[in-house]
């Protein structure tokens, strides 16, 4: 199996939370891991935000960051995924943060890692394997 693995999903596996154990199978189980290089932005914003708004020390967001980032095996550019994604966008009236997801998904014939209700629902209907 190859896996898309968004940051949301990163998130739930990093600080162990309900979901962590499913996702984390899954990453285990998976051929291939990957993600578009926004991964690194969004996970880091993420914990941006956990640090100024929830008050995380500044060092455990760090290491949360450190750890989120080497779960995937690859990076995929998104100068290779724009185009693609920002049709689906205007398609699917939906971000092009999360078409890019999307279009590495499908075309890897990939499952794609989330917790994302909206980006899950508009996947299902690409018919694009799902775990969230």
């Amino acid at each position: 199996m190859i896996a898309v693995l968004d940051a949301s999903a990163a998130i739930e596996v990093v600080l162990q939370r309900e979901q962590s154990e499913k996702f984390t199978s899954c990453i285990a189980a998976a051929d291939w891991v990957i993600a578009p290089t926004l991964f690194i932005a969004e996970v880091s914003n993420v914990f941006y935000k956990y640090q100024k708004l929830a008050d995380f020390p500044f060092a455990v967001c760090e290491k949360g960051i450190e750890q989120a980032i080497i779960l995937p095996d690859d990076f995929i550019n998104e100068g290779d995924l724009y185009r693609e994604a920002f049709k689906l966008a205007c398609d699917l009236n939906h971000s092009v943060y999360d078409m890019l997801y999307l279009t590495v998904a499908r075309r890897n014939n990939a499952t794609l890692l989330s917790l994302d209700k909206e980006l899950l629902k508009i996947a299902r209907k690409c018919s694009v394997n799902i775990i969230g």
